[in-house]
């Protein structure tokens, strides 16, 4: 039987998530391996330096650099907080005083009678990493962080925005198909990660930022809605960044998509169940998908398949067309031609026959599908 690999999204119903939780400086671990923990358990912190403000007293004060000594009201070491006055000078009989206040507060770090320059550093900025989702400390990394280790179901999406977050799932749509317009949101869906459809607009969007929504999952969004949503346009190499007041993932892709089948159904199955999600993208090198974790409990059998290796390609396995005219859509492999064909470049590639939701059968270039990993 003629075989073939590519990547691509999963959507289980279980799996076993390793999820890797390190500080961006080293720090303190703060739970212990065997241990468990929550989705808002901190595992591990640190503290990163804060910004550094420049005071030029030269221009402030109108003195020479090796001057500024006699004029400091505040040492190096000592504290400040934003407005207070570090250095005065005072004028003929007291009268044309001109002082210089911190721009913000923070510890005097340095007095240069080179540049005549104050340097003020801010305090240090306190960082916690979250355990984002429940499970036990597989390992500890020393003065980096953990991995954490459950049982879960797994959907991934092909675009997102907005970082980490949980909530309860609920459906806001009733089939795959429907589109999630604003009188779908209702004042309950605050707090929670809703599920819709085809399609979002904007105006629902909107709504439920308003609400507290703290998720969105659905197939598609048009691109002006996502760039009025968003107040400017996004290049969609890496997101997650993004302060927008939820966390939204695309199922799907771009334009109205039918959420596929097996995606809908299986969050329709986990309604009401607490999902970690994570809009974040990268679509090169190192690629990050947005997901949606949802813990369940531990299967009574099966090897762990968090490792194992994606399969190749063969006959009734489900993929998803990435390039047009196609794009988005969900099928299953009829067939895996051993023979080339030539395609509209007029290049010769492999090829496989897929049958699509719709009922139609389709000739597509093997590098143009990923797998819908089960």
């Amino acid at each position: 039987m003629a075989l073939a690999y590519t990547p691509g999204l999963k959507v289980k119903a279980s799996t076993t998530i390793r999820a890797v939780r390190r500080l961006p400086i080293l720090g303190e671990v703060l739970v212990a391996q065997g241990g468990t923990v929550e989705f808002d358990t901190a595992v591990a912190r640190t503290s990163v330096p804060g910004g550094v403000e420049i005071v030029k007293l030269v221009y402030l004060l109108g003195v020479d650099p090796e001057d500024v000594g006699r004029y400091m009201r505040r040492k190096v070491g000592d504290k400040v907080e934003k407005g207070d006055v570090i250095a005065e000078k005072k004028g003929f009989l007291g009268m044309f005083r001109s002082v210089a206040k911190s721009p913000t507060s923070g510890v005097v770090q340095q007095v240069s009678e080179l540049t005549g320059q104050v340097t003020i550093a801010e305090a240090p900025v306190p960082i916690e990493v979250m355990a984002y989702i429940p499970g036990q400390v597989e390992k500890v990394l020393p003065s980096e962080g953990v991995i954490i280790r459950t049982n879960a179901a797994l959907i991934q999406g092909i675009f997102g925005l907005g970082g980490e977050t949980h909530g309860p799932v609920v459906l806001a749509v009733r089939s795959p198909d429907e589109v999630l317009t604003v009188d779908k949101i209702r004042d309950e869906h605050g707090g929670k990660i809703i599920v819709g459809g085809s399609l979002v607009t904007v105006e629902a969007l909107r709504r439920c930022v308003s609400l507290g929504v703290k998720g969105v999952v659905v197939g598609g969004i048009e691109d002006k809605d996502l760039s009025d949503f968003l107040g400017y346009e996004i290049g969609v190499a890496i997101t997650g960044h993004e302060n927008v007041g939820l966390t939204l993932i695309i199922t799907e892709g771009f334009g109205k998509m039918r959420m596929s089948d097996r995606t809908f159904s299986l969050l329709k199955r986990l309604e009401g169940k607490e999902a970690a999600i994570n809009g974040a993208t990268q679509i090169r090198a190192g690629v990050i998908r947005p997901e949606i974790i949802v813990p369940q409990p531990e299967p009574e059998r099966g090897a762990d398949d968090f490792d194992v290796p994606s399969k190749g390609m063969e006959p009734g396995m489900a993929v998803r067309i990435i390039r047009d005219p196609d794009f988005g859509k969900i099928g299953k492999i009829v067939s895996l031609p051993v023979e080339l064909q030539v395609v509209e470049t007029e290049s010769p590639v492999r090829v496989l026959r897929v049958e699509l939701e719709d009922g139609r059968t389709v000739v597509v270039p093997r590098a143009d599908v990923e797998i819908i990993e089960e």
